[in-house]
């Protein structure tokens, strides 16, 4: 022992402990190889005292010093061989431990206090080591004497023993837990096997999982001493005071030297500390490593080598746990979101701590709930290395905690405070979804991505879309932001209406059902064309024959007019006006006369609402179907407007052989006549040499533009007098025309002008002999009687340009023309007064007169 002291005080112990591993590889081949730790050995009831609280062995991750310990044998009663139990604390490889730190009790003894050991943990010890051997007269001296005198192999047993029982403790979880699986259930290890190895830090073939079922099980077994891998808190419970490398054993067992066997990854260990304890075996004793396998307050031994009950006899060695502070795992959060207790036995999925699977140091483990309101509860929660984290208890939660609750575990790592990671948790509230956004907002033909908001969206299991009595069809869905719930719902080939979408929570006995409206293409709206003073504008974008209305400032504007140019939508909009302002602002004037107002002018502008050039609004376009869609509107300046003041008609001359048609007051224009009228520029404004005037039909575009020189005349600033032959006007023209003056970029509005007649070319009106003498009666106010009903006939070329024929200017009963009629006669009403009158096609609201002769 001199030689071995005189060693550790000039080298130091990592120096020797490395030497005595490397002789012990090199002396390997002479060493039989060791058995798994497959054998029970003794069973030890240990509690452990901090203070006020007392803890089983199970749940004690490490030592302090002041704590108190209860220590017995837990053996047969039939036991046959009798044990000396002892303990020994330790401070260091250099540093001998006093001979009061090494206690032994005889288990067979009647009394406690000789058959079982109360400790103390003194000040300054690091380790702490048990020794069991068979009762051998000078067994107790001989013990002392070996862990004072070489104390450093007693440390290293103790490290690496605590260290090798913690992986055991793992494998042995994994190994029951895929034992124990049911090969009727093809997918069970598939599943669990994953989970079990990513919790327990085991490393999976995963080969394995694509054999046959009844295979399976064994391949995951098969070479167990690869499958444990290094876990930094466990290995951290183990380091050495000493300097040594912790994995300095691991190193040595996975070389082909050191006979890397069973469980390599700590029964290398094991072997190498039975290598280092026989450097002092002697014919007596010899010293066997046992691995500890805890459960509440009982410590079982497991021996990988039957002791020895005769000379020499096995000193079985195990170790308790170091002494050093409590240092909790850092378990970590693996929820990629929210997590669903919607039902009982929810897991909140943790990784980073294999030994809060495999082991009882965490333990009253909780999860703190906090609702909204604030209100707070505590549940207990179970470990579950085989679904990846603690499980809630199956107690159902109080109503009150529905919704997003805040989660955080916690409990205690022995005796210190465990604080886990934070979780949002989502449990149903029986409140119905709504839809994000635009609830109409499905359009046919094309893919619509719809947001749902509800009360936990972790919690849905199932969403499916039904339309009418077809069959449902299933969606993918996600959750976004922990509170809402994403889907895109296809539309591709599916006709517009009514559909359902139905979310089902986990749990839930029916689902909850959302009605969603697809429309056909929703109208395009690009801008609204709007100048101040206007009671009218212009809507540009696509598929607006579906608009119903705009308001704009209070005011609403209906469609006037659709007009299609290119790929883009023109709808007018005007003003409907009041029936009674109309009627106020026209005057008592025929049509021309100078002073004329048209409707929807002057009197109905004045209940408008004004809108100042360059003021900004938002205009709400609704749509057929119930949709509203918003415009942001720029008021235009205010496009120039002019006053009729005067219109004359200069008809045309007869053709020859033609008679002539009395065509009233000027409110038609003939075919071959010429239009002569001026305008009023509006207050405050007055005409330019750029000034145009538009001609148009009722409904089409511009048809004829006049301009200076040509059309137009400035009689003045305010006054201009425009000049339009029928003759200038496009083929085809005919009906209503109208004119608008523009200047620059902007025209004013469209005003009534006169109507373009087609005149028929008539050539002559014959009655009979009968019919002339009565007719000549009738110019000297003769009664009308039976002659106004002779016929006459009508002749002449175009006479399908006449839409009927009256004898009267009420056309009380008149004669239509045949649509169609190609023919030169036409049969007509004797005139009554000396005069045929005529409806032409074009102004069927104009009369014109033919005079008999």
């Amino acid at each position: 022992m001199k030689d071995d002291d005189s060693r550790f005080s000039r080298a130091g112990a990592p120096l020797f402990l490395a030497a005595s591993a490397l002789a012990a590889v090199a002396a390997a081949p002479a060493l039989a190889d060791p058995a798994p730790f497959e054998l029970n050995g003794p069973d030890l009831r240990i509690e452990v005292t901090r203070g006020q609280q007392t803890l089983p062995i199970a749940q004690v991750p490490s030592l302090a010093e002041g704590d108190k310990l209860s220590i017995r044998a837990d053996l047969p009663g039939d036991q046959g061989q009798k044990f000396l139990l002892t303990s020994a604390f330790l401070r260091g490889a250099t540093n001998p431990p006093p001979k009061d730190w090494v206690t032994t009790a005889s288990t067979w003894k009647s009394k406690d206090k000789d058959k079982a050991l109360s400790l103390t943990v003194p000040k300054g010890a690091r380790q702490a080591v048990l020794l069991m051997v068979a009762d051998t007269g000078g067994a107790e001296g001989v013990l002392l004497d070996a862990v004072r005198g070489k104390p450093g192999e007693f440390v290293r047993a103790s490290q690496d023993l605590n260290q090798a029982s913690l992986d055991h403790s793992r494998l042995a979880t994994f190994m029951a837990a895929i034992q124990a699986q049911d090969n009727t259930g093809p997918e069970y290890l598939r599943t669990v096997a994953p989970v079990l190895a990513r919790s327990l830090s085991i490393k999976l073939n995963d080969e394995c999982l694509s054999k046959v079922v009844e295979m399976q099980a064994s391949c995951l077994l098969e070479n167990r001493e690869a499958l444990v891998l290094n876990d930094v808190h466990s290995s951290s419970l183990a380091d050495t005071l000493t300097g040594t490398p912790t994995d300095l054993a691991l190193q040595l067992s996975a070389t082909p030297e050191a006979g890397g066997g069973y469980y390599s990854a700590y029964i290398g260990v094991a072997r190498d500390i039975a290598r280092i304890f026989g450097a002092f075996n002697n014919p007596q004793f010899n010293y066997l490593p046992t691995l500890s396998l805890r459960k509440d307050a009982t410590m079982s031994l497991l021996l990988n080598a039957a002791p020895s009950f005769q000379k020499p006899k096995s000193v079985m060695v195990t170790a308790l746990p170091a002494v050093e502070a409590d240092i909790p795992p850092q378990l970590r959060s693996i929820a990629k979101g929210p997590v669903c207790i919607a039902r009982p036995g929810a897991v909140l999925p943790v990784e980073g701590a294999p030994l809060v699977y495999s082991t009882a140091f965490a333990h009253d483990m909780k999860v703190k709930l906090t609702n909204g309101s604030g209100q707070t509860m505590d549940v207990a929660v179970v470990p579950r290395a085989d679904r990846g984290g603690y499980m809630i208890g199956p107690d159902e939660l109080p109503s009150a905690f529905t919704g997003s609750l805040r989660a955080q575990l916690h409990g205690m790592w022995g005796f210190a405070p465990f604080g886990g990671p934070d979780f949002l948790l989502q449990r149903p509230d029986g409140a119905a979804w709504k839809v994000a956004g635009d609830a109409d907002g499905l359009v046919v033909g094309r893919d619509n991505a719809v947001t749902l908001e509800g009360a936990a969206p972790s919690c849905v299991e199932e969403v499916l879309l039904r339309q009418g009595s077809g069959a449902p069809r299933s969606l993918e869905w996600k959750v976004q932001d922990g509170q809402r719930l994403t889907f895109t719902v296809p539309l591709a080939a599916v006709n517009p209406g009514e559909m359902r979408v139905e979310v089902r929570y986990q749990g839930a006995k029916g689902p909850e059902t959302v009605t969603l409206r697809a429309r056909a293409e929703a109208s395009r709206v690009d801008g609204f064309e709007f100048h101040a003073g206007d009671r009218q504008g212009v809507l540009t974008g696509q598929r607006l024959d579906q608009v119903q209305s705009l308001t704009l400032n209070d005011v609403e504007y209906r469609p006037d007019g659709l007009t299609r140019e290119d790929a883009v939508d023109r709808l007018r909009l005007s003003v409907k006006a009041d029936p009674a302002q109309v009627n106020s602002a026209q005057v008592n004037s025929a049509p021309g006369t100078p002073g004329q107002n048209t409707p929807g002018q002057n009197g109905a502008a004045k209940s408008t609402p004004a809108l100042e050039q360059g003021a900004s609004a938002k205009a709400v376009v609704r749509l057929a179907d119930g949709r509203s869609l918003t415009l942001p509107v720029r008021v235009s300046a205010p496009r120039p407007q002019v006053e009729l003041l005067g219109r004359t008609i200069y008809p045309g001359p007869v053709a020859p052989g033609a008679r002539a048609l009395e065509l009233g007051a000027g409110e038609l224009l003939p075919d071959n006549g010429e239009l002569v009228f001026s305008v009023k520029a509006a207050p405050g404004a007055g005409f330019g040499t750029r000034d145009t005037i538009e001609i148009a039909t009722a409904d089409g575009p511009a048809v004829a533009r006049l301009s200076a020189g040509k059309g137009l005349t400035l009689e003045s600033r305010q006054v201009l007098v425009a000049r339009l032959k029928a003759a200038d006007l496009p083929a085809g023209a005919f009906g209503p025309l109208r004119f608008r003056l523009a200047g620059g970029e902007t025209a004013g509005d469209w005003t009534p002008l006169t109507t373009l007649a087609r005149l028929p070319r008539i050539e002559n009106l014959a009655c009979d002999k009968d019919g002339a003498k009565q007719e000549g009666g009738a110019g000297t106010g003769a009664g009308t009687g039976a002659a106004a009903g002779t016929p006459c006939t009508l002749t002449g070329r175009d006479l399908f340009l006449i839409g009927s024929v009256s004898a009267e200017p009420t056309f009380a009963q008149p004669a239509a023309v045949p649509t169609g009629f190609t023919g030169s006669s036409l049969p007509v009403p004797r005139p009554v007064a000396g005069k045929l009158y005529l409806r032409l096609r074009d102004a069927p609201d104009t009369a014109v007169a033919l005079p008999q002769s």
